[in-house]
């Protein structure tokens, strides 16, 4: 049975498979639901993975322990995702990620069970870059942002319209990402900061890395999005100038 909408009955102990309308797709996720949430964290996969992403599902966990709910879910259908295995190419279409994530954002603030909820963005890659795309566009609705590993350089022509406080982490071992974090966060104007995680790599695979990453998002993200954090005034939405 294919599930529009979040349940009344979802928690964080059951997860819920819902099925989420976009422009000419349906997407396929995982919600949980915290009681009395801070706010809900969408997760935006990188290239080549999906809503199943280990990395990711962990970092959620640690979402949920402190008190929010989260969202995984596919940028890409079964069919695209055939195709992007044998070009690559979908991956890189930041526009074509950005406008699956612009939807679902605008899916989780009509949703009865989120609706009252400040959206918090977790990008991996370049779902890092669709996140601060959709950031700049859905400045009343996305309260925070952070990227693990992200190419944020991909948005750069969004950068100066973000407001979401965003947190960058890179790991000490990814110096090509961790210079194009470094110059993305010069072009940020909203509350960012760079944080290295020391002796990691760019999947953040070595012992203790991962659990770093997730710890510190979870501190960015209650921080950002708890009830009465302020939500900064924004121009209309828009294509960058």
């Amino acid at each position: 049975m294919e599930h529009p909408d979040i349940s009344a009955t979802a928690t964080a102990d059951a997860l819920q498979e819902i099925w989420i309308p976009v422009h000419g797709a349906r997407l396929r996720g995982d919600v949980a639901v915290v009681p009395d949430a801070r706010g809900i964290v969408a997760f935006v996969h990188g290239s080549g993975s999906s809503r199943l992403s280990p990395r990711n599902r962990e970092v959620a966990r640690q979402l949920n322990r402190g008190g929010l709910s989260t969202l995984l879910f596919d940028l890409l259908t079964l069919e695209e995702e055939a195709i992007d295995s044998r070009t690559r190419a979908l991956r890189f279409d930041i526009d074509l990620l950005a406008g699956r994530l612009l939807d679902v954002v605008d899916w989780l603030a009509a949703q009865p069970r989120t609706a009252d909820l400040r959206i918090g963005l977790f990008g991996a890659s370049t779902g890092a870059a669709a996140a601060l795309q959709v950031a700049a566009q859905r400045p009343r609705s996305v309260g925070a942002v952070v990227s693990r590993g992200g190419r944020p350089d991909l948005a750069a022509a969004w950068l100066g319209r973000v407001h979401a406080p965003t947190l960058l982490i890179v790991g000490g071992l990814d110096p090509e990402v961790l210079e194009l974090n470094k110059q993305a966060a010069r072009q940020l104007h909203a509350p960012c900061e760079l944080r290295i995680v020391p002796g990691a790599t760019h999947l953040f695979e070595e012992p203790g890395a991962l659990a770093q990453v997730a710890r510190l998002a979870s501190g960015w993200m209650s921080l950002h999005l708890r009830r009465g954090a302020p939500q900064l005034a924004s121009p209309s939405d828009g294509t960058p100038g």
